[in-house]
């Protein structure tokens, strides 16, 4: 037997199914995506973290934060519209000026990854991001050149300055490295008394780099290769003669615009620097293990 219900109750029903559809679509218009990256760097007051999706091939922003001191996101999670993160293929980390008036990703695209099903682990070796460092090899020489006119006899104070490269007439590049994308440059580094100095920037590892603050270029303008001699303009805290023996000599990878004057956080290669002077060459430590990496859950 049929049970008919009253007019009154189907206009009930009707009413109460409409809500339900209401809520179902509105509590399924956000997913959440969850950020766990260790290693991360306090970026400062002028730059910040942001995360993006890709869906066919288009960056979609899924927010910013930054991290502290001791290596703590501002914030893991991030609601996402759900059809925009079902469809997402990859996740994708910018270094991002703070306040950011561009609605794109910058070009220092730092950490990424394919997502797996609901996952996706993040590194430096995918896609846009600086490279696989893993495999990374380099040497580097303690030379003098600067304070030398071209075609003299050796001053005799070559641990006073440190080059990268194999020496020779003329030195030779002597790296393994990947070619870095926009958004990113090679920068040396002689850890002194007082912080670290840098050598300059650089992309090419057979060419001058962009600084030569410390060197005495009145004589020469120095080797075809990234490095500096330490007779000059040495900050407070330092003393001459500056010898680069039993220091660390480190090589990183800098986003640009650089966010700090300190040393990035990527450092692929790095040495204690010994008393060995060209023409003999020293071989960097790879210790890109230290790289950051993470996961992205969805």
């Amino acid at each position: 037997m049929k049970t008919y219900l009253s007019i009154a109750a189907l206009a009930v029903l009707a009413i109460t199914g409409c809500s339900n559809d209401d809520d179902a679509g509105t509590t399924n218009l956000n997913k959440d995506l969850t950020l766990n990256i260790n290693g991360l760097e306090d970026l400062g007051s002028g730059f910040a973290y942001e995360g993006w999706v890709l869906v066919n091939n288009v960056p979609v922003t899924t927010g910013v934060f930054t991290v502290d001191g001791t290596g703590n996101l501002s914030q893991t999670t991030f609601p996402v519209a759900t059809e925009t993160l079902d469809a997402a293929t990859a996740f994708i980390l910018t270094i991002e000026p703070s306040p950011d008036n561009d609605p794109a990703p910058a070009a220092s695209k730092y950490l990424a990854g394919a997502f797996n099903n609901n996952d996706a682990i993040i590194s430096t070796n995918f896609g846009p991001a600086p490279g696989d460092f893993s495999t990374a090899t380099g040497s580097f020489f303690l030379r003098t050149p600067t304070d030398e006119p071209a075609g003299t006899a050796n001053n005799g104070n070559d641990t006073n300055g440190v080059w990268l490269g194999l020496p020779g007439m003329p030195p030779t590049a002597d790296a393994t490295l990947p070619t870095l994308p926009a958004g990113w440059v090679y920068e040396g580094w002689v850890i002194g008394d007082a912080g670290p100095l840098s050598t300059g920037t650089f992309t090419d590892f057979s060419a001058v780099d962009s600084g030569n603050i410390f060197s005495g270029t009145e004589n020469n303008a120095g080797p075809p290769v990234p490095g500096e001699d330490f007779f000059n303009n040495l900050p407070a805290g330092e003393s001459l003669p500056f010898s680069v023996v039993g220091r660390n000599v480190v090589i990183t990878v800098e986003p640009v615009p650089d966010n700090s004057a300190a040393p990035f956080t990527l450092k692929p290669l790095a040495k204690i620097a010994t008393a060995d002077t060209a023409p003999n060459a020293q071989t960097f430590n790879n210790i890109s293990s230290n790289f950051p990496t993470g996961t992205v859950s969805r």
